[in-house]
């Protein structure tokens, strides 16, 4: 197969649609573009805002925390916001807000025995504000059973809804600080009891409680694991006023643990965690020396296509055309299969066949009869049939074949004269 030269010989009168600098352009534009697309598609979890109007950490809504995260940054306590599974280990308080009471926390709670941790019962149920991004309209309380079922199956939470005048105060108990006392919601969600539905269930200890004793912060078990059943205390909507933000902040300082650092937020349970993906190791340390050099021989293997000299060499076919070529190419095929030397006692009996026709030999004449006949024909005229036929029958390289080869086909010439 060939290659056809494409020249420019073909445009008249116009310019060169396709010239060196617009394909340059293009290739760079495409391989930008390429770029940019997988650099957004390895990062675009970690990009996305969080402004859903979730009850979350990064949640600018009614419902959401983000007050209280940005109150706590600028208060000296260096709030985190966790989106990596592997952070939610931290020795420092970590604060949980779910959704949905049906969500799954086992991933948050595995390895927290020791280690304080917050979960904050859902309350609301809200739908999204068209007119403005990451705003909510409340539109009801969560049916009861849905933040009860926080720990299920293990054990289901009792909850009751009440109206406040808004200045009722939470009672502490238990070792809790009595100077920290916020302020109520109007509406406040308590906590009453609980089922356990595997075993006894742990003890559940009343740290605040409104005025009939029913319970709005808890701990649950020995451990420094706390339930807060009402989110308004640390929600956006909540912390309305500087006294209840300074109630709140402390509230946070008393469950954190000694010498803490910090006061993480989770935001895996909402579905805002970074994964893990080869995409993503691409771009990052350490693998991205590794994909930048990937990049520089790409780059220089363009170079070299693009600087290359002297004009293109078309491409030479890997078989020509002819009877010569067909013998050199079958010549070749036998030489490289090591046959050379049993081709001698085929090309006699060619050449036997030849004569047969040539000289009109009677066909009943074979083998032996037949060499004696074709001696007959050479007699005084050089050397015999049968001698040359056993030279090249018995010839024991390539050069002495090709030599009787010869020698037979002079024989032959030299009686069709």
């Amino acid at each position: 197969m060939s290659d056809v030269p494409i020249g420019r010989e073909g445009r008249k009168g116009g310019a060169d649609t396709f010239r060196t600098r617009t394909v340059a352009l293009i290739v760079i534009i495409g391989i930008l573009g390429f770029a940019g697309m997988l650099i957004l598609a390895a990062f675009s979890p970690d990009l996305r805002s969080g402004r859903n109007g979730g009850a979350h950490a990064l949640s600018n809504a009614a419902t959401g925390f983000n007050g209280i995260v940005r109150l706590a940054k600028a208060t000296g306590r260096n709030p985190i916001v966790v989106r990596n599974v592997h952070q939610l280990g931290t020795r420092d308080l970590l604060i949980t807000t779910p959704d949905h009471g049906t969500q799954e926390l086992s991933p948050v709670l595995k390895g927290r025995d020791n280690k304080p941790t917050l979960l904050v019962f859902p309350k609301w149920d809200v739908s999204l504000d068209r007119s403005h991004s990451g705003w909510v309209h409340v539109d009801a309380l969560l049916p009861v059973n849905d933040p009860g079922r926080m720990l299920a199956p293990n054990v289901v939470f009792r909850l009751v809804r009440k109206r406040t005048s808004g200045r009722d105060l939470l009672f502490p108990t238990n070792g809790f600080d009595r100077t920290i006392r916020p302020a109520a919601p109007r509406v406040l969600q308590v906590i009453t009891g609980q089922t356990p539905r595997r075993g006894e269930g742990l003890a559940l200890i009343p740290l605040l409680t409104d005025r009939a004793g029913d319970i709005v912060l808890a701990r649950y078990g020995s451990g420094p694991l706390y339930l807060l059943a009402d989110p308004d205390l640390m929600s956006n909507a909540g912390i309305t006023n500087l006294r209840q933000v300074e109630q709140t902040l402390a509230m946070l300082d008393w469950m954190n643990a000694t010498n803490a650092s910090s006061i993480a937020f989770d935001v895996t349970t909402n579905g805002f965690g970074r994964s893990s993906s080869p995409l993503k190791l691409a771009f990052t340390p350490p693998f991205l020396a590794a994909t930048l050099a990937l990049v520089a021989v790409l780059l220089l293997a363009g170079w070299h296509a693009v600087g290359r000299f002297g004009p293109i060499r078309p491409r030479t076919r890997a078989t020509g055309f002819g009877k010569a070529v067909l013998v050199d190419n079958s010549a070749k095929l036998i030489r490289r299969a090591g046959r050379e030397r049993q081709l001698g006692n085929r090309y006699v009996q060619v050449m036997r066949e030849r004569a047969v026709a040539i000289f009109k030999i009677p066909a009943r004449l074979k083998d032996a009869a037949l060499d004696a006949h074709l001696d007959k024909m050479s007699a005084g005229r050089g050397q015999p049939f049968s001698e040359l036929a056993r030279a090249a029958s018995g010839a024991a390289d390539r050069v002495a074949l090709i030599e009787a080869a010869q020698a037979l086909y002079k024989w032959q010439k030299e009686r069709q004269r």
